[in-house]
């Protein structure tokens, strides 16, 4: 069906219109946005069809309809298949227009703590680049002298044995040699140029593949249609390099991860609103991000491996700021999702 209120493509407010049988008869750019959903995957069918947990989303409709005036519930939870839960108020109000019955209107009661959020990640990222390159320089300069030293020492020793020693020695300062290089890499500055995201997706997804075992599968789901991005290619790649090889290295090699490409619209980033953004999103099947790294898996030097150096997420977040974009993430057992959104001109 046609848009019945042309008005209501430009609302940052998320509406959908059902007809008298209950289905979807419209729905708004800003609803697309909020629940990941095309029209065209949702008009003509009933809202269970896409979205999950819809008992009180019912209950309120039936609210509406019972008493012919607006039902507002103030505290929704709907599940959909792209989010796990969102948090919301819905405003349901009965209508006649044409064979639209009632209107659903949507308002996320987490954007203020999601504005509140981003602006705390925006001083942590100042407060973490600057830990960052004051910790790469009071590091970097004593490892050439550690490092001469054990070569030196090498030489002196009499027993070749002996030598195992001062080799673990000279490695072990110059892997640290090259983590004070990607401590101090985020200081570079960024070279912007249009790029296809899925070349990024793709090489990334190469590297990964190689380097784990046949065990993992990694599966495309990219809106091939999605325009150009004004960004640096190279930080780019690692930023989902990141991601992608945390998720394989969190199922030990072992699972599904998906890359998803959409477009998002009417989005705040950075206080500034936009009315295109580039979704990416990398959703792997593992154990999920243990409880107690939650509120601090962005900082630096924290990490859920023993092996890690706890410096992946801090650089991604780094390079997406740059970008003028927003980096998140939902997890639970059996599903874990980091969405970055990258506004498009």
């Amino acid at each position: 069906m046609a848009s019945p209120l042309p008005t209501l493509e430009h609302l940052s407010t998320a509406v959908i219109l059902l007809d008298e049988q209950s289905r979807v008869a419209y729905i708004n750019p800003a609803a697309e946005n909020l629940f990941a959903l095309s029209s065209k995957s949702l008009v003509g069918h009933p809202l269970q069809h896409a979205l999950t947990h819809t008992d009180q989303l019912a209950a309120a409709m039936q609210q509406a309809l019972s008493n012919n005036a607006s039902y507002i519930e103030h505290s929704l939870t709907l599940g959909t298949y792209a989010h796990n839960k969102l948090q919301l108020r819905c405003t349901a109000t009965p209508l006649q227009l044409d064979k639209v019955y009632l209107i659903l209107e949507f308002h996320p009661i987490d954007r203020p703590l999601k504005l509140a959020r981003e602006e705390q990640m925006l001083d942590q990222t100042q407060a973490s680049r600057l830990l960052l390159r004051n910790l790469a320089h009071e590091i970097k300069n004593p490892l050439g002298g550690i490092r001469g030293a054990a070569q030196l020492l090498e030489q002196e020793l009499e027993k070749p044995e002996l030598r195992e020693y001062t080799q673990v020695v000279i490695q072990e300062a110059d892997r640290l040699r090259a983590l004070m290089e990607k401590l101090l890499t985020p200081q570079h500055v960024p070279h912007f140029s249009a790029l296809n995201i899925h070349e990024v997706l793709e090489r990334v997804r190469r590297v990964v593949l190689a380097e784990m075992p046949t065990e993992l599968i990694i599966r495309r789901d990219y809106d091939i249609s999605l325009p150009p991005l004004h960004g640096d290619k190279e930080q780019l790649i690692q930023v989902m390099l990141n991601l992608v090889r945390n998720a394989a290295q969190a199922m030990h090699g072992q699972g599904d991860i998906v890359l998803r490409t959409r477009i998002a619209r009417q989005v705040t980033l950075i206080k500034k609103r936009h009315r295109l953004a580039m979704m990416v999103q990398i959703i792997d099947n593992g154990p999920g991000v243990p409880e107690h790294l939650r509120d601090k898996i962005f900082y630096p030097l924290v990490s859920g491996r023993a092996e890690g150096h706890g410096l992946g997420l801090t650089l991604a977040q780094d390079f997406i700021s740059q970008h003028q974009g927003s980096i998140e993430f939902e997890s639970e057992p059996g599903r874990t999702c980091f969405t970055v959104l990258l506004p498009l001109s």
